[in-house]
């Protein structure tokens, strides 16, 4: 239920998180706002000849939109993230296996995580989208340092393998992004400006 604040100030609407990521979750806790998840329940297969950057933006959609169907009254925040590797999604490898062949083609390379944010609120007809591209620049990886990595962090639910917020950062060269939280996987700068527009403003008792 919303919660109400004191005096004439109208009650916040209620905030939902339209995905189980633990790495969204912990972000969206940093802006000190009481919110729910909810599993989205979309199908994240990539459309024939859908660019990895239409693959983030689409589901970021429509994981927003299944949510907020079912809570018209609510803000809700949909996000998703795709690696693009010279065109080519990589999604999370699920297994040691996949995440091994993804990092060892990484390797020395330079690829795109594509972050998408979508908010939602039906009662209000709003509605809005923003993209938060951020390219890496992958060192050279050697093998054991490949395993030792995986071994270590097992970042199997991460796009591209790459768990940057800890151990995984010592994969890379240099990271270009003008909103450092959305390698992790919620860009925060746009997300707190699209919460704003929706009626939820952080700084705002």
């Amino acid at each position: 239920m919303p919660s109400s604040d004191s005096g004439a100030t109208a009650a916040r609407p209620t905030l939902i998180l339209a995905s189980t990521s633990r790495y969204r979750r912990e972000l969206l806790a940093r802006l000190h706002l009481p919110f729910e998840v909810e599993a989205p329940g979309v199908d994240e297969t990539a459309r024939p000849r859908e660019t990895p950057a239409a693959l983030a933006e689409r589901l970021s959609r429509e994981k927003a939109a299944a949510v907020a169907a079912r809570h018209p009254a609510a803000v809700v925040i949909g996000s998703d993230q795709v690696c693009d590797l010279e065109g080519e999604a990589l999604g999370k490898p699920g297994t040691h296996e996949r995440a091994v062949q993804q990092l060892r083609r990484l390797s020395g390379r330079r690829a795109v995580f594509h972050t998408s944010v979508c908010v939602q609120r039906r009662d209000t007809g709003y509605e809005r989208h923003e993209a938060a591209p951020v390219v890496v620049r992958f060192r050279p990886l050697r093998e054991d340092e490949i395993e030792h990595y995986l071994r270590t962090e097992q970042p199997y639910d991460c796009a591209g393998s790459a768990k940057c917020e800890t151990l995984g950062i010592a994969l890379l060269e240099a990271i270009e992004s003008d909103d450092p939280t959305a390698l992790v996987g919620l860009p925060l700068i746009r997300t707190t400006r699209l919460l704003r527009e929706a009626g939820l403003d952080v700084l705002r008792p």
